[in-house]
């Protein structure tokens, strides 16, 4: 199958190990003088972001170029483990008691 940039820039890319998606295709990578394609590089998320962040897919790890998406197979990082609650962590004593208020009485104002 043979596919131009320009078909290749408007398919979104979507990962085949969490479902998310990537975004749509930015660029290609290629060697010179030799002209082999190396692997494509996209936004990294979906939807807007500010950073400069983006991640470059091997072409090894483009499983298929559809007629709207590409699927890609990446490993995503680890996620943070989860507290199971609160009441984990060490015993945190409660918080000083606030000092009084230097507040007058009404009676003063008559």
């Amino acid at each position: 199958m043979e596919t131009s940039f320009d078909e290749l820039k408007r398919k979104e890319t979507v990962n085949l190990t969490d479902g998310k998606k990537l975004g749509k295709v930015i660029d290609v990578v290629f060697t010179y003088p030799e002209g082999k394609v190396q692997g494509i590089v996209v936004p990294g998320c979906g939807g807007f972001h500010w950073g400069k962040s983006r991640l470059f897919i091997d072409l090894c790890n483009v499983k298929k170029i559809g007629v709207d998406v590409v699927l890609v197979e990446i490993k995503s990082a680890p996620k943070p483990t989860k507290k199971k609650n609160k009441w984990d962590d060490e015993y945190c004593p409660p918080p000083p008691p606030r000092p009084p208020h230097d507040r007058r009485d009404y009676g003063e104002y008559e």
